[in-house]
């Protein structure tokens, strides 16, 4: 074995999720090491929601002016039913919504956020960027741990932060071996010149149709040039250990009797690939030793919420903090970091498993949804304060009432929770 390089701290991925703990660790002084994977530092995907919460993360990142000029700010998300095409609610995020959350609502190219953490890791000399480092082992030394690459490369770090993923590695290490639960829903997502969209596609909505096991979502990105479309739906072929399900023959049937916006807007989505939907049960623990879990390695959730990078980029913000909070006591500050996220992405989580059944719901269920939804008042913000509104640097741990409410319904032995409402 290759002697083993000697690294304060160790990130292991360089998505969003692992720039952002690199950029915020290195703000409080800390030298950073990111070890990344692929070839290259980049990101796959299309659009990208930002919410309040992300965006005052991103503040504290202080890459929020970066960002700001490549995002759109919709003034409104809109929520329309893909059979009939009547709307079923709107919830307005202009100026009332900032006042209330202190940021606007954001969309952007997920690949724009990225290379903005990118380029402020670059420009940082406490952080050192490395490609082509396959993980392959991690041993847990108590005080430190040590890191072994594919390739040869080993790593001695004081910290080690899995940033690795639905798939993590490091995830494994802390005990769950269980593979990824997976919805049996698949997304079709792209994006297309803004010219080439139907009539309801601009800049000032956020657009979601839902409809019998399906949705799709639309709203322009990369300041307006283009439009982002994301179909989903549920494959009733599906099967463990298969690629055979999900296709794009199953795509048009399921979409083709719906609304004739719905169906304009297939035509023009990218059918290349497609993303099936995954999460996980919550974890008891986020921490073993000097290692500890970030983002999708610590919470992957299904997108219904688009949270899944706004909790990573809070992940992210919250262990700096708590690690300078605690000075030289690594351990207390893993505690905290713990304490005040493990909880919450639970929530946020459970709270996105439950929200698909809802938009997916089918029958009469679905016109139960659709009269409940009309009711609400479009100005009335409160279902959204306990996400939006949340600060994990202001409140370091959820309540035990919270707790208790959350995580009391785990299924024995299995480590799973059942769907619980936000």
């Amino acid at each position: 074995m290759a002697t083993a390089q000697r690294v304060p701290v160790l990130v292991i991925g360089g998505g969003i999720g692992g720039l952002a703990a690199a950029r915020a660790m290195s703000l409080k002084g800390r030298k950073v090491h990111v070890i990344e994977q692929a070839p290259e530092f980049s990101e796959i995907g299309a659009g990208l929601q930002l919410a309040p919460n992300a965006l005052r993360a991103l503040e504290r990142l202080q890459v929020l002016d970066e960002v700001r000029a490549d995002a759109v700010f919709p003034r409104q998300l809109l929520m329309l039913d893909a059979v009939s095409g009547e709307r079923i609610t709107t919830v307005p995020i202009g100026e009332a919504f900032k006042e209330r959350y202190g940021h606007p609502y954001a969309v952007m190219h997920r690949t724009d956020l990225h290379a903005h953490l990118l380029n402020a890791c670059r420009e940082s000399p406490l952080v050192t960027l490395e490609n082509n480092r396959a993980v392959v082992d991690i041993t847990d030394e108590g005080e430190a741990a040590l890191v072994r690459c594919a390739d040869g490369s080993t790593y001695h770090a004081d910290l080690v932060v899995g940033a690795d993923g639905l798939h993590s590695r490091t995830r494994k290490l802390l005990g769950d071996d269980a593979p990824p639960v997976c919805e049996e829903y698949v997304a079709y997502r792209g994006t297309v010149p803004m010219a080439q969209m139907t009539e309801l596609a601009g800049n000032d909505s956020m657009v979601g149709w839902i409809g019998p096991e399906m949705h799709l979502v639309q709203y322009p990105v990369r300041r307006g040039e283009l439009f982002n479309q994301v179909a989903v739906f549920r494959s009733h072929n599906y099967k463990p250990d298969s690629d055979d399900w999900g296709t794009v023959e199953e795509l048009e049937a399921k979409f083709t009797p719906l609304h004739r916006l719905v169906r304009a807007s297939l035509e023009t989505i990218g059918r290349d690939r497609r993303w099936a939907m995954y999460d996980r049960p919550p974890l008891d623990s986020w921490v073993r030793g000097r290692i500890v879990l970030l983002g999708d390695a610590a919470h992957p959730m299904l997108q219904y919420l688009a949270q899944g990078a706004c909790q990573a980029l809070e992940d992210a913000v919250c262990l700096a903090e708590f690690l300078d909070r605690s000075l030289n006591d690594t351990d207390a500050g893993l505690r905290r970091y713990q304490d005040a996220r493990r909880v919450h992405t639970a929530r946020v989580q459970l709270t996105a498993r439950f929200f698909g059944e809802v938009c997916h719901a089918t029958g009469v269920a679905a016109m139960f949804r659709n009269s409940l939804f009309r009711l609400r008042d479009p100005e009335d913000y409160r279902l959204f304060d306990w996400l939006y509104g949340h600060d994990p640097l202001a409140a370091e741990k959820e309540s035990d009432s919270q707790a208790v409410n959350w995580l009391r319904h785990r299924s024995p032995g299995t480590n799973a929770v059942t769907p619980y409402p936000g």
